[in-house]
C-alpha cells in the first residue's frame, strides 16, 4: 500500500481535492462580491432560485458543474490505479494532463474564451481515457 500512497495518481488526486476546494470558494465568493444577491440570500436556506448578474459569477459556476460531471470519474480512475498497483506510465500521465486541463478550463472559463477552452476540455477527457487504458492494461 506504500507504493500506492507514493504514487503519482494518489497525489494527483490529493492536489485535484485542493482545486475542487479552491474552485468552490471562488465561486461561492464571486457571488458575494457580485453584489446582485444579498448576504441574507447568501447565508440562508436559497429557496428561491436567483441568479447572479455578474458574468464572471456564472461562469464559475458553470466551470465549476463541469468540473463536477468529470471529476468522479477521474477519482475512482485515480484510486483504482493506485488500489491495483497500475500506476505510472499513462495513468500517471492522464492524472497530472487531467489536473492541469481542469485548471486551464477553468482559467479560459471565466475570461471567456470560447474555442480553446473547448480544447483544453477534450484534453481532459483524452487523459481520463489515458487513465483508463492503463487500468484496462
Amino acid at each position: 500500500m506504500e507504493a500506492a500512497a507514493a504514487s503519482t495518481e494518489i497525489w494527483v488526486l490529493g492536489w485535484s481535492v485542493v482545486l475542487l476546494i479552491a474552485h468552490i470558494l471562488v465561486q461561492a465568493l464571486s457571488f458575494d462580491l457580485s453584489g446582485d444577491l444579498s448576504i441574507k440570500y447568501l447565508l440562508g436556506p436559497r429557496d428561491e432560485q436567483r441568479v447572479s448578474k455578474s458574468i464572471v459569477a456564472g461562469r464559475l459556476l458553470r466551470s465549476l458543474h463541469n468540473m463536477l460531471e468529470t471529476y468522479p470519474a477521474f477519482v475512482a480512475l485515480a484510486l483504482a490505479l493506485g488500489v491495483t498497483g497500475k500506476t505510472g506510465g499513462l495513468g500517471a500521465l492522464g492524472a497530472v494532463t487531467w489536473l492541469i486541463a481542469r485548471m486551464v478550463y477553468t482559467a479560459l472559463y471565466v475570461a471567456g474564451v470560447p474555442v480553446l477552452r473547448t480544447i483544453v476540455w477534450f484534453v481532459s477527457i483524452i487523459a481520463l481515457l489515458l487513465m483508463v487504458v492503463r487500468l484496462l492494461a
